[in-house]
């Protein structure tokens, strides 16, 4: 279960991104070793959509 941390971002911060790195293990259990997060890398390419900034 992830922490009240990684499930509570301050604002302004990307929920996915805080959640993915103060539950990384939660988050990347589904991935192989040295193997890349899609949804990691799509945000540091594309950004940070607007929905998902704490407000």
């Amino acid at each position: 279960m992830a922490s009240q941390k990684a499930l509570n971002p301050p604002k302004g911060e990307c929920r996915q991104c805080w959640y993915h790195a103060y539950a990384s293990r939660e988050a990347h259990k589904h991935l192989g070793p040295r193997e890349a997060c899609p949804a990691c890398v799509d945000h540091m390419v594309n950004g940070h959509p607007n929905h998902m900034i704490a407000r």
